[in-house]
């Protein structure tokens, strides 16, 4: 294998030497970006138990050839032999045994570096220390790779500083090959969240990401302007209008997966482009949706991790059902025994005093009522300590702009959150279908928003007309497929489960 120089901090002149090499190979009238080479094998799936595997002087003429690629990860040469490793994309590595025997292909050592793709084709056996290895008679180069493996070199960085791993991850799935296991659990819970949902006759839909008026949550927006219309539009920060439009033209059973966009802050459980996935049901509540959402978790953990009974950040965790259910004044109540939580005026004046403890800053500029003075003290005392999961339920109706009113009691709303490990991870009620009433809360959040609040919603006189022609009993939930990914993953932040997060500029 051709050296590059020793260098072990000169990048440039490691990058040179590579393009040399790819000039000379040029020059030579080869190519060191062929495509050309035909793999009939995943490195994964060539044989190799030694058990059935011949030596090398005992293989047979017809003894069955496999044509493989991957990334060469070390070589080692001796004389006029050599033991080669490629890496494929799942991870797996073969080992490639290289001699004089095969001209072509020992010749086509010279022209070798580590990093490079690599092409291998020949029959497997048992070498003399007991390990399965490829015979190859045929080595091509099929991609040259102009910079080195990461290791000491990245960009002038080690390859464990965890900003250039997000950064540059197509260093980091290299460098390590377990965090491509994390998005291929990623991509099983997606595709079982949809076989999930199909299963119960649910109508997979893409809604709209480009808005006239802000709406389906009480985020801050990204806007954006489109020429041909002179208009300012907003990036959606939830599918829930749209959704909710479907169902009232008939379509009864209906979800979404997509990307969300809230113009926030970013810490290890947010990111400003997030997906999530969105259902609604005609003819059900949020009472239905708890046991729908306790069967999804359930049977998701059991697909991507292989139990219900999984460890978050060492913390074991139970995704059996049934989860625990509690109302948001009980949790007030266990948590502040002294919390006048039955009595409006005075839990606002307890609010209020201790405002600077206890005041959470998304609600900066919103006017101090009983309902989110409730929810204050929820967020800043009880949130964080349900690990196990746990419904909460009846939320204030001041803080569910589009939540259905409880029968029984119309402060509140019928609607919960679940919280694991001391984070939200679904959002569900029973939907508000009466257009007075929507009208009614459009306008507070309106008046929120002239007050100061950032973090509101627009008025959308169209889905109040979508409501005028008649939605049916209807209950909705969302769930953060990111953050359920960093649960079933065990993965610290949401950016280990993003592929590509947001970051501040590259300096």
């Amino acid at each position: 294998m051709s050296k590059a120089p020793e260098e072990s901090s000169d990048l440039d002149g490691q990058i040179a030497f590579r393009t040399r090499k790819a000039e000379e190979i040029r020059e030579r009238g080869g190519n060191p970006y062929a495509n050309d080479f035909r793999v009939t094998h995943a490195i994964a799936d060539v044989p190799r138990d030694v058990a059935n595997l011949p030596n090398e002087p005992e293989i047979a003429t017809d003894a069955p050839h496999y044509s493989v690629a991957g990334r060469l990860l070390q070589c080692n040469e001796k004389g006029k032999v050599a033991f080669l490793f490629l890496r494929g994309d799942r991870g797996e590595m073969i080992q490639l045994f290289v001699k004089i025997d095969y001209p072509a292909a020992f010749a086509t050592l010279k022209d070798l570096q580590l990093g490079d793709i690599v092409g291998a084709r020949g029959p497997m056996f048992k070498t003399r220390i007991g390990k399965a290895a490829m015979r190859t008679e045929e080595l091509r180069l099929l991609t040259k790779a102009i910079r080195p493996l990461p290791g000491k070199l990245l960009g002038g960085q080690d390859v464990k500083d965890v900003e250039s791993r997000y950064r540059q991850r197509y260093v980091d799935l290299i460098s390590h090959p377990e965090v491509a296991d994390v998005f291929r659990k990623r991509a099983r819970l997606v595709s079982e969240t949809r076989r999930f949902f199909d299963e119960r006759g649910y109508v997979e839909v893409e809604t709209r990401m480009l808005l006239q008026t802000n709406g389906g949550a009480a985020a801050r927006p990204f806007t954006t302007h489109h020429n041909a219309l002179d208009m300012d539009l907003f990036l959606r920060i939830a599918t829930e209008l749209d959704l909710k439009r479907l169902i009232v033209g008939g379509i009864d059973r209906v979800y979404e997966i997509g990307r969300i966009f809230r113009n926030e802050g970013m810490d290890r459980f947010h990111n400003p482009e997030f997906t999530s996935i969105e259902f609604y049901q005609a003819y059900a509540t949020y009472e239905d949706l708890m046991v729908l959402t306790e069967q999804l978790f359930e049977r998701l953990a059991t697909v991507v991790c292989g139990s219900s009974e999984v460890v978050y950040q060492g913390q074991p965790v139970s995704l059996s059902a049934p989860f625990r259910r509690v109302t948001m004044r009980d949790a007030v109540r266990a948590a502040l025994p002294d919390a006048p939580v039955d009595d409006p005026a005075g839990l606002c004046r307890h609010v209020t005093e201790k405002l600077h403890e206890t005041l959470h800053a998304d609600h900066a500029g919103t006017a101090m009522d009983y309902g989110h003075a409730l929810t204050h003290l929820f967020e800043a005392h009880v949130e964080s300590t349900l690990i196990q999961p746990t419904f909460i339920i009846e939320y204030p109706i001041e803080v569910s702009p589009l939540s259905r009113r409880n029968d029984r009691d119309p402060r509140f709303a019928d609607r919960f959150e679940l919280f694991i490990v001391g984070r939200e991870f679904a959002n569900a009620f029973s939907e508000l279908n009466d257009p007075v009433d929507q009208r009614a809360r459009f306008r507070s959040q309106v008046e929120a928003k002239a007050g100061g609040a950032d973090e509101t919603m627009d008025h959308d006189e169209d889905f109040c007309r979508a409501l005028e022609h008649g939605m049916p009993p209807t209950a909705g939930e969302g769930i953060g497929i990111d953050r359920l990914a960093m649960l079933l993953t065990d993965q610290p932040s949401i950016r280990d489960v993003i592929l590509f997060p947001q970051l501040r500029p590259e300096v």
